[in-house]
C-alpha cells in the first residue's frame, strides 16, 4: 500500500462566545478569536492506492501550511502501514520546524487509521488491547461559585461518575475549601485528583499538596510549569500524594525519560496531542510501565480512547463536565458516551467518524 496524496482542508467557523473557564490568569474556552469573527480549523486526508482514507485534525493555516511545505514531500509514496518508520521521519522532520506539540502526530494518526481499517480491526487491539471498559472521571471545567461546584458535582454523581478532578480558581486558599467540600460531596470511597493548571510556585504546591494528602486525593496534577524538573523532583520527595506530571513539555518519550530519571513525578501524562500520535502515545504508556508506574491518559478524543483500552497503567478516561445540558446528555453522545461513570471504547476499525468529504471541500477556504 502507498500513500498517493496528502490534503489540508481549511474550514471557518464563526467563533461564539466561550462556554467555560480555566483558572484565574489562562484563557478560556476557545482559541482567542473574538465571538463573531472567523476561526479556521484544519482536516488532514491521507489517500491510498488501495482506496483507503486517513484523517486527522489539526489547527487551520498552520496545518495546511506544513501539509505545502514538508508532508507532501516526505510522505507521498510512502507506505501508511509502516507507522513506526513513519513517526521517526516526522521526527527528524521536527529537528528543523520545532513543530507545535500538536502537529508533531497528525501524520501518525492518519496512518493508524488507514491500518485499523485496513487490518479491519480498532486500534486498540492493534496496540495490544487490554480492557474496552475503562472507568471515566468528571473532570470540571472553573466555575465562578462554591455552589456551582456543589450543583454540578452533584449532577455527575447522578449520573453514575465515582471520580472527579477539580479544575479550580488558582487561589490556595479557596482551592482547598473547595477540595474539602469535595471530599464531603463525594464520600470517603470516591477518586480525588487535583490539577493546579501550572499555577503556583513550589511553596504553594508543598503546603497545598498536604491539604490534598490529608484528603485522601488519588494525585496532585502539574501543580507547577513542567520546565523546572528540580522543583517537581523535590516535591515528590516531599509529598506522599503522588505527582502527576509531564504533560505539555514536547519530546515525546525521551523527554518523559528525563522526568523518570530526575525523580520528578509519581504517575506520568500521555496522549495522542501532546505526545506524537497514537504512537508517540503508546511509547509513553510502555515506557512508564516499565518502571512499575501508572501512565494516565489526558483528554477526550476517539485516539485517547484508544489508548486507555489498549494499557494496563491507565486508571481513567478524562470526561470534561461543563453544565447541567452536558453532563445529564453524556450517555446519549454516540460511541464515546459515558453510561453509569464508564466509557465502552467502540470495537471498531479506524480514527474515529470521517467528514463528509464532498460537504468539507464545499465549505473549506482553502484545500492545500
Amino acid at each position: 500500500m502507498r500513500i498517493t496524496d496528502v490534503r489540508c482542508f481549511v474550514v471557518p467557523q464563526v467563533a461564539g462566545e466561550p462556554r467555560f473557564r480555566w483558572r484565574t490568569g489562562l484563557p478560556g474556552d476557545g482559541d482567542g478569536t473574538l465571538p463573531g469573527q472567523k476561526s479556521y480549523s484544519g482536516v488532514l486526508r491521507v489517500d491510498t492506492d488501495e482506496g483507503y482514507i486517513g484523517c486527522a485534525y489539526g489547527r487551520g493555516p498552520r496545518l495546511a501550511d506544513i501539509v505545502q511545505r514538508r508532508l507532501k514531500r516526505a510522505f507521498i509514496g510512502a507506505d501508511p502501514l509502516m507507522t513506526e518508520d513513519l513517526w521517526h521521519k516526522m521526527w527528524e522532520l521536527d529537528r528543523i520546524e520545532e513543530f507545535q506539540v500538536y502537529d508533531l502526530g497528525v501524520i501518525d494518526i492518519a496512518c493508524w487509521d488507514i491500518k485499523s481499517q485496513a487490518a479491519k480491526m480498532p486500534v486498540f487491539k492493534l496496540l495490544g488491547g487490554n480492557n474496552v471498559r475503562v472507568p471515566a472521571y468528571a473532570s470540571t471545567v472553573t466555575w465562578d461559585t462554591m455552589d456551582e461546584y456543589e450543583r454540578h458535582i452533584k449532577e455527575c454523581i447522578d449520573e453514575g461518575f465515582f471520580a472527579f478532578k477539580l479544575h479550580a480558581w488558582g487561589d490556595a486558599k479557596a482551592d482547598a475549601e473547595l477540595s474539602k467540600n469535595l471530599r464531603k460531596w463525594c464520600g470517603p470511597d470516591a477518586d480525588l485528583m487535583f490539577d493546579g493548571s501550572a499555577g503556583w510556585d513550589y511553596v504553594t504546591s508543598l503546603k497545598f499538596g498536604r491539604i490534598l494528602e490529608d484528603l485522601g486525593f488519588l494525585w496532585l496534577e502539574e501543580p507547577m510549569r513542567e520546565f523546572d524538573l528540580v522543583s517537581y523532583a523535590e516535591l515528590c520527595h516531599a509529598l506522599d500524594i503522588p505527582i502527576l506530571g509531564a504533560e505539555t513539555p514536547d519530546g515525546a518519550h525521551w523527554n518523559a525519560a528525563t522526568w523518570i530519571q530526575m525523580r520528578a513525578l509519581d504517575m506520568m501524562r500521555t496522549e495522542v496531542g501532546f505526545k506524537g500520535g497514537v504512537t508517540g502515545g503508546i511509547k509513553v504508556a510502555h515506557l512508564a510501565e516499565s518502571f512499575g508506574m501508572r501512565c494516565q491518559v489526558h483528554g477526550m478524543s476517539w485516539g485517547n480512547a484508544q489508548l486507555c483500552a489498549a494499557v494496563p497503567n491507565n486508571d481513567y478516561y478524562e470526561q470534561l463536565v461543563i453544565d447541567t445540558a452536558q453532563i445529564k446528555g453524556l450517555k446519549n453522545i454516540g460511541p464515546l458516551s459515558i453510561v453509569g461513570g464508564y466509557l465502552t471504547v467502540p470495537d471498531v476499525p479506524g480514527m474515529g467518524p470521517q467528514p463528509n468529504w464532498n460537504e468539507l471541500e464545499r465549505q473549506a477556504v482553502m484545500i492545500v
